[in-house]
């Protein structure tokens, strides 16, 4: 039987020049796309179950290997959180190209949007929104560069801090390798001025302005100075969170 290292390296062999079949792309084509990027515990899935409730959106379900968890004391279910797939199977479709983009996450589990919930969002539509790990969006935004990405961010690197560790009951550990994967989201960002930085301090007012870009033809928010700072805060902050800890291989 594979073990699950040995299946890593099977998808990071594949993923290392990973396309997306024809079919695939031209499905995306036709669908309107809000991406949400940000670290764990920053609000971003709670964000898009609220735009749910509103009239026009299609939540798209991710694929991912690793097993349900438990968040806020629930279950995770198969079809509502994520699509919980064996690696066997991911791999078989992977080959296909049936799968517009895909990640390792945290060097434990692989991720990804199935052509599956693209046909789904092409037929409801509706604006599809999807919370997305840093590399599906460059894989994303290279076949549909009108897509908009949205970077959730806490408002301080103390208040993400309680949330990341309130959640559920993690290891020391899997919080560094949160917090690691954070860290190349905060740098990316920095110098990503087309993604829209918003700071999730007051909730209800975060859905209404996400809702209002998200529905927007045309993009007219600009990232303040103050966003920008606080991003360069919490990539300094959590650098330093780290390295309290030693070098975590991830």
């Amino acid at each position: 039987m594979v073990n699950q290292l040995q299946f890593i390296d099977q998808f990071k062999d594949i993923l290392k020049s990973y396309q997306p079949s024809d079919s695939t792309r031209k499905i995306l084509n036709d669908v309107n796309f809000c991406l949400f990027l940000g670290p764990s515990a920053a609000g971003r899935s709670t964000i898009i179950k609220e735009l749910q409730k509103l009239n026009g959106y299609h939540f798209i379900v991710s694929d991912t290997t690793r097993q349900p968890r438990f968040n806020d004391g629930i279950l995770e279910q198969n079809g509502i959180e994520y699509w919980f797939r064996k690696e066997e199977d991911f791999l078989t479709d992977l080959k296909k190209g049936l799968y517009l983009e895909a990640e390792i996450i945290h060097n434990q589990q692989v991720s990804g949007i199935s052509v599956r919930e693209l046909k789904k969002a092409q037929k409801s539509l509706k604006i599809a929104v999807s919370d997305i790990d840093l590399g599906g969006v460059d894989s994303v935004l290279a076949i549909k560069p009108d897509a908009k990405c949205f970077i959730i961010l806490p408002p301080s690197f103390e208040i993400w801090l309680e949330r990341l560790t309130s959640r559920d009951v993690i290891s020391k550990d899997e919080i560094i390798r949160r917090m690691k994967t954070a860290i190349d989201i905060f740098d990316k960002c920095l110098y990503q001025p087309n993604f829209q930085i918003i700071i999730n301090n007051d909730f209800k007012s975060t859905v209404t302005l996400v809702d209002q870009l998200c529905r927007s033809n045309v993009d007219n928010h600009k990232n303040s100075s103050i966003k920008i700072e606080l991003l360069s805060t919490l990539l300094l902050q959590t650098r330093q969170y780290v390295n309290q800890f030693g070098t975590l291989d991830t």
